[in-house]
């Protein structure tokens, strides 16, 4: 959950599981700031998320005092001061991660478990963890996600990332829980927080206990009619400001960006036809907080968006129609038009146009012309004809020029 421009975060630390408080980079005139619960060298972490609400409604000195959104957070309620899950980070089992065979999750737990870690050495100056990152530009491999540690090359960078872990961890570990302290708090307050919690975790369970009774006495209805739920027709967030959130898949990793359409026209989140892309979700809802620099910004409803994203209720949530899944696909094309997926091809096909007329560049037209190989190829497959002959292999050429149009896309990509 983000409170604003604050965030409540867990750390699994080597004496236990702790609760803080994390602002995320932010702007008082012409300097970024970036900061956590403590005060002078010492970050707060509190075993319960009671004890963290009673601190924060009862001290005013410490660093994040002065933080625009500190009012919001210290008025809220214990409950809503549970970290969600996203943003719990098990610094222990770092190295457990690092061992384990890498999936998706693990890549991706491991790489947000490290940038949080990246985050505190540097908010904290601590130079054991600052020269962990820099004695180590492998882990920079992690936001490739799963598909970088893939094959036999794949397998011996992964190796090296467990090495680095394996080599260095204890001491970042030790570095951090010598940084992190817990300041005394009113009894008193706790109570009043633990109060909260029990009875929102009360309501909690007699919600789930209507809806479990509820369920029973609808079963023989439901069971008998088997009814679909009706759509209640109400438009999403994304759909009342017509702005697209977009999931590109290629052989670096899987990014995230915006895109929308004024006139026809495509506009992505970017400038000067560059494409802004970030490897999670949360890794681009942080940035329309702290950034209104971009295209995007001059489409009239975008300030719903930046607000959203400012008081943290913005979601990221890609539909499947915006999610384009390049790898695999030149490979495809160049088996035959049997072996390719059509829907997928059409949909890529609207990403590197829209791509190409937001940076005012006719190359990819040129190259789909159906003069062209590859054009006349793509023609056949996204409107098939029964007149029509089939083209005949072989197809080097045209997965070849297809690979060029893929690159050529992949160079508007700014990773942030």
């Amino acid at each position: 959950m983000a409170v604003g421009d604050i965030v409540p975060i867990e750390l699994g630390l080597t004496d236990g599981d702790l609760v803080t408080l994390w602002a995320p980079r932010w702007r008082e005139g012409d300097d970024e700031w970036e900061a956590f619960l403590g005060h002078d060298d010492d970050l707060y972490g509190f075993a319960s998320v009671a004890e963290l609400a009673a601190f924060i409604r009862t001290n005013k000195d410490n660093d994040l005092v002065e933080h625009p959104a500190w009012s919001v957070v210290s008025a809220l309620s214990a409950a809503e001061l549970e970290p969600e899950e996203n943003f719990c980070y098990d610094l222990v089992a770092v190295p457990e991660l690092a061992a384990s065979e890498p999936d998706a999750e693990i890549v991706t737990e491991l790489e947000d478990t490290l940038e949080m870690v990246r985050t505190i050495g540097e908010v904290c100056e601590l130079d054991v963890v600052i020269k962990f990152f820099s004695a180590n530009p492998i882990l920079g491999a992690l936001p490739g996600g799963v598909r970088a540690f893939a094959g036999r090359d794949g397998e011996a960078l992964w190796d090296k990332v467990g090495a680095a872990v394996a080599k260095g961890w204890d001491a970042v570990l030790d570095a951090i829980d010598k940084v992190v302290s817990t300041p005394e708090v009113d009894a008193a307050a706790v109570e009043v927080a633990e109060a909260e919690l029990l009875i929102a975790a009360e309501n909690t369970v007699d919600a789930d206990d209507t809806v479990s009774e509820s369920a029973d006495e609808d079963e023989f209805e439901t069971v008998d009619f088997e009814e679909e739920p009706e759509d209640d027709g109400e438009d999403s967030f994304w759909d009342t400001v017509g702005i697209d959130p977009v999931k590109i898949i290629t052989s670096e990793g899987d990014f995230f960006t915006l895109r929308c359409y004024l006139d026809d026209e495509p506009i992505f989140l970017g400038t000067k036809g560059d494409i802004t892309v970030f490897t999670s979700e949360r890794q681009l809802a942080r940035h329309l907080a702290d950034n209104s620099d971009h295209d995007l910004a001059k489409v009239s409803t975008y300030s719903e968006v930046e607000t959203a994203a400012v008081d943290g209720s913005l979601e990221i949530e890609v539909t499947d129609e915006n999610v384009y899944v390049l790898t695999g696909l030149a490979d495809d094309l160049g088996e035959g038009p049997e072996i390719v997926d059509a829907e997928q091809l059409d949909l890529i096909v609207e990403l590197f146009s829209d791509a190409a007329d937001y940076a005012g560049d006719d190359s990819v037209e040129k190259a789909l012309a159906p003069s062209t190989p590859l054009g006349w190829y793509v023609s056949y497959l996204l409107n098939p004809d029964p007149s029509r002959l089939a083209p005949s292999p072989p197809f080097a050429a045209e997965a070849q020029a297809w690979l060029t149009l893929e690159r050529e896309f992949e160079t508007r990509l700014n990773k942030a």
